[in-house]
């Protein structure tokens, strides 16, 4: 009776001819590899038996090898050399040599604060890749995991067990006004701010938020004139009106946060909101199946680098 089962493949065994053939000796062999005589020789004795060939043979004090065992001694070197390379850790790859494309999702205001910095270090570190920015339209945790996209980076609120998350930043929300606004004028209370109209920036359309918590607390409420998708628009609206729009910025007394470039570019001012408003956490988050991968690492570093504030 003949059985159609795969041979099993004893990666084993090849590292052993190829001590054997190079020492031509069991005993340094043996040490070679850290065993014992006594299992090389056993070793020996079912390399014999799978090749049909004795391998080494006895010529006075010292074994010298059989004609087939010269014709392997290159070909055992070469395939240890390799097993070799399969099984070594992951080296650290070469961004210049990176081809490919890139995919994050992030809000608009992330995706504004990324896009240039990045684009700067692709540029000087790894010409070949291309960056794709998806605003944040696909449930983070599926997509990470089925590679529709390779990171997401903003406020991360999903906690799926797989997901890797790292934490860049912790951000305060500021409330951002047009040069000449009346809010910008004497000191701003939490009625004055109330008092205004504010645009809120919500992709599911929502019109609350924590300042609306905050401001109940104190039995006031603000009118909320508009709701728009994303921080880019409530920006614009901001610099051409009266409408208040929050905008996340660094701690007080800390660097300037990238995410606050494009209210400065829009000449808006930035007025701290006199409340306990919660931080706002900014991080990145990826599937574990890129933790390891040189390409992947160099992404999440560029990321680090361009967002993070000292």
């Amino acid at each position: 009776m003949t059985s159609d089962a795969e041979p099993v493949i004893d990666a084993n065994l090849a590292v052993a001819l190829d001590a054997l053939l190079t020492e031509q000796s069991v005993t340094r062999a043996a040490a070679r590899l850290h065993t014992s005589p006594a299992a090389m020789s056993r070793t020996l004795a079912r390399l014999r038996r799978i090749l049909q060939d004795p391998l080494l043979v006895r010529a006075g004090q010292r074994m010298v090898p059989t004609p087939r065992a010269q014709q392997l001694r290159e070909e055992t070197a070469a395939v240890v050399r390799r097993l070799g390379a399969l099984l070594a850790p992951g080296a650290g790859v070469d961004p210049a040599v990176l081809r490919g494309t890139f995919t994050l999702q992030a809000a608009d205001l992330v995706g504004a604060a990324l896009a240039p910095g990045m684009l700067r270090l692709a540029g000087d570190e790894a010409p070949g890749i291309s960056l794709r920015f998806r605003a944040e339209e696909l449930e983070a945790g599926p997509a990470l995991r089925d590679g529709r996209i390779d990171l997401e980076v903003g406020s991360i609120d999903h906690v799926d067990p797989e997901t890797r998350v790292e934490p860049l930043a912790t951000l305060r929300m500021a409330a951002a006004v047009r040069p000449g606004h009346p809010l910008t004028e004497g000191t701003l209370t939490p009625e004055r701010l109330a008092a205004a109209e504010h645009v809120v920036v919500s992709r599911r359309g929502r019109f609350t938020g924590p300042l609306d918590t905050a401001l109940a607390e104190r039995g006031l409420r603000r009118r909320v004139a508009v709701v728009l998708p994303g921080h880019l628009a409530a920006m614009t609206l901001a610099a051409r009106s009266d409408i208040v729009c929050l905008v996340p910025t660094a701690p007080g007394g800390g660097a300037p946060a990238p995410l606050s470039d494009t209210a400065t570019a829009l000449g808006l001012r930035l007025l701290d909101i006199p409340l306990p408003l919660p931080p706002l956490t900014l991080g990145m988050a990826w599937h574990p199946r890129h933790a390891a991968d040189g390409g992947h690492r160099w992404l999440r570093g560029a990321v680090r680098r361009t967002l993070r504030t000292p």
